[in-house]
């Protein structure tokens, strides 16, 4: 049987080993540095690397690396051995404390929006010490941010980092302020991964899926998830092979895989660790979906992380649950017992408000892409409007202290359901909404939009950055109020926030198209495609945010805005490349193949004196030339929008042009597929990938 305790963390450098493996003084400094963001002295650095290399060699390692979060949204490594050369031919395995806190990858290589020229090779890695060094694959990993040879950010983790600390600086702030100081404010996530298991033999055949992630073509099965009897079903044995073998390396790595169930659409299932700080959320985040690939492998099945990989059965997000707590434990977003007078939830909650109606068009703007855009709004996910679900207390709570009004707790609900068989169930104080963009689900915000592939810094970067914005204007209101005045003076501020932002707020059904007009009424953005919402992101308003709190200067948030557009452009042109590919190779050959038979059949029957059913040979014939000329019409938009090179011209093209030919295709594609026979099919369907995995 697993020792799960003994397993968990085995492959970390985490506290634990540290403070085995350094002299007592050492780990307390180092501890001091990393909670008060202390400058790393090269002594401390080589007894860390001395330390760590000595554990690494013990585990097997031979190799290092700088482990990286570049702008591609996935990871990157260089590894570099621990030999050094001797004196006598020999070598001995070393490694520096300037080995462990700085490295040399090249930048020209990766996405930099035009920050770096292809001459320009120079980047840069620094040690993230907040983050543990890990083992895999006898390599040991280091965390570190990345930037270039100017200084320039290239990176999704060193934003992310800044906006930790300038939150945290701002709550503190505000908690001096009403008496309850604290010397740190910590972001906590955590992350519920969606994601899709397919037979590994089905998926080779399917260049959509190798090339795109997702199916470009499709013909709904008899069967999709409309019975819902995947939704917390039953695990099957091959499905639950492969949670096992991932929990037992993700706990290795001391990632707290927590709960795993089947999720809506059939072949769909979800992965939600246990809360941690943001930035040891979006590292193990990433390990965890890389995990996920790898495993789903060996098990021969491949996972799929595109937001929709299958059209007609929900997508997969990466709902992103956020809160904050003090460096002693207190979590800020916990309205208590008695909401109208805790007036620390009070001020935290109306500054969030706040935040999230200034700036709803830039948090649209951090989860853009082209998986989630289809995803997004397609009453299976939030809409791509921004709003907040706040529950009926809440809500109730700032009605009243907008009126002017005592609000009446309703107290402590239990629930009986069945006699005194059954235990009572504890009622809380909010219901959850499923519609909602950005939910209050009782001590943390949800926020929902993040797409499953997608990296969690940035939405987490903006997010902190907001609410650090709104916080200093709070605590700047609030500045020089005595004691006794400070519930009115709360009451006053929570109020006018309230009065002035209450149109962020929706407790109702966001699917609904009287939603999308009600919103459109209070003013609320319906950025529903990449490039308008990549338009908004980019504004003298949402940039002013982040350069202000020194996350990043003018010319890296516009840089990042120019990969996204590029990101954006890419991916169109993939997909419908590999549509014309799937077109020309697979869907037009079995057409007239099938086409061919038909007619022979017909033919035969005609000399015998029968009289030949063609209704089918026709209806193929029609849907075949269809098929054909949108498939030209969309070789010709595409031929068009290779030809721009200015990225956010060509992204409006992409989305106006090219976006609804591919559509197209994909009707008359998927209406040829459904009427052809089995034994002709050029790949396998939907029926085969989403219920393939029997065992």
């Amino acid at each position: 049987m697993m020792n799960v305790p003994k397993l968990f963390g085995s492959l970390t450098f985490n506290e634990r080993v540290m403070k085995d493996r350094l002299p007592a003084k050492t780990f307390a400094t180092f501890r001091k540095m990393v909670e008060e963001g202390l400058p790393l002295t090269r002594e401390l650095a080589d007894m860390m690397a001395y330390a760590m290399k000595d554990w690494a060699l013990e585990n097997g390692c031979t190799h290092f690396t700088h482990w990286f979060q570049p702008m591609t949204g996935i990871t990157a490594e260089k590894h570099d051995s621990f030999i050094a050369p001797a004196a006598d031919g020999r070598v001995i395995m070393d490694f520096s404390g300037k080995d462990l806190i700085q490295g040399e990858p090249d930048a020209s290589s990766f996405p930099s929006g035009g920050l770096r020229a292809t001459f320009e090779a120079r980047g840069y890695t620094a040690w993230d010490p907040t983050s543990y060094a890990f083992i895999k694959d006898g390599c040991l990993y280091i965390p570190t941010a990345f930037c270039s040879y100017t200084g320039d950010v290239l990176d999704k983790k060193t934003p992310l980092l800044r906006s930790i600390t300038v939150l945290s600086e701002a709550a503190k702030r505000l908690l001096a302020i009403l008496g309850t100081p604290t010397e740190k404010v910590i972001t906590n996530v955590g992350p519920e991964q969606e994601y899709f298991l397919v037979d590994k033999a089905m998926w080779e055949k399917r260049k959509d899926l190798v090339f795109t992630g997702r199916t470009l073509f499709g013909a709904r099965p008899p069967k999709g998830q409309e019975m819902e009897d995947h939704y917390f079903g039953a695990i099957k044995p091959r499905v639950k092979a492969f949670m096992e073998e991932l929990n037992e390396e993700l706990w290795k790595l001391g990632i707290p895989a927590k709960t795993e169930h089947n999720e809506v659409a059939p072949a769909q299932h979800e992965l939600a660790p246990v809360y941690t700080t943001v930035n040891l959320a979006c590292d193990y985040n990433q390990l965890t979906m890389e995990f996920m690939k790898r495993i789903a492998l060996k098990h021969n099945m491949v996972c799929l992380l595109h937001e929709k990989p299958f059209a007609g059965v929900n997508g997969s997000g990466k709902h992103n649950n956020w809160s904050l707590s003090t460096l002693e434990g207190k979590n800020l977003l916990d309205p208590g017992t008695d909401v109208y007078h805790n007036n620390q939830f009070l001020l935290f909650l109306a500054a969030i408000i706040k935040g999230v109606d200034e700036y709803q068009d830039a948090l649209r703007g951090t989860v853009a892409s082209a998986g989630n855009d289809h995803r997004l709004g397609a009453n299976e996910a939030p809409p791509a409007i921004v709003s907040i679900f706040l529950g009926t207390e809440l809500t109730g709570v700032l009605e009243a202290i907008a009126a002017g009004e005592e609000y009446k707790p309703h107290g402590h609900i239990q629930m009986k359901i069945s006699g005194n068989t059954v235990p009572a169930l504890s009622k809380d104080n909010t219901d959850r909404n499923r519609t909602s963009p950005f939910a209050f689900t009782g001590n943390k915000f949800e926020f929902r939009m993040v797409g499953a592939q997608a990296s969690l810094a940035c939405p987490n970067a903006y997010l902190n950055t907001i609410v650090a914005e709104e916080l200093e204007w709070v605590a700047e209101r609030m500045e020089g109020t005595n004691q006794e005045e400070m519930d009115k003076a709360v009451k006053n501020l929570v109020k006018e926030i309230y009065l002035a932002h209450k149109r962020i707020v929706f407790n109702g059904n966001g699917y609904t198209d009287e939603w999308v007009k009600e919103a459109e009424r209070r003013g609320l953005y319906n950025n529903k495609s990449t490039p308008e919402a990549l338009a908004c992101m980019c504004s003298k308003k949402n940039v002013d945010l982040v350069v202000k709190h020194g996350i990043f200067t003018k010319t890296e948030v516009l840089s990042r805005c120019e990969i996204q557009y590029e990101l954006y452009n890419k991916t169109l042109n993939i997909e419908a490349l590999t549509m014309l590919d799937m077109l020309y190779k697979d869907l037009l050959p079995a057409s007239k193949a099938y086409l061919k038979d038909l007619g022979a059949v017909a033919l035969s029957e005609n000399e015998l004196g029968l009289q030949p059913d063609t209704a089918l040979f026709k209806k193929l014939q029609k849907a075949t030339v269809a098929m054909y000329k949108d498939g030209e019409m969309l070789a010709k938009e595409l031929g068009k929008a290779e030809q721009i090179e200015d990225q956010k011209k060509a992204s409006a093209l992409y989305h106006d042009k090219v976006l609804p030919a591919m559509e197209s295709l994909r009707r008359s594609g998927d209406a040829v597929e459904a009427l052809l026979g089995k034994n002709y099919l050029p790949y396998p369907t939907y029926g085969e990938l989403l219920f393939g995995i029997n065992n």
